[in-house]
């Protein structure tokens, strides 16, 4: 049995896209905006340009 296609799913904050839930977010999964570094580090960016 494959349980992949059970996990949560969210939507980035940043880019967009659909991503979901990994092991590393257990703790925190609630606080998670960004589906990767790369998006958090850019919309960080784009909020200090404003």
């Amino acid at each position: 049995m494959h349980r992949k296609p059970h996990l949560p799913h969210k939507v980035c904050a940043h880019c967009a896209r659909a991503f979901a839930w990994r092991r590393k977010w257990a703790r925190c999964w609630g606080e998670v905006r960004h589906c990767s570094e790369r998006c958090r580090r850019e919309a960080r960016r784009r909020e200090r340009s404003l």
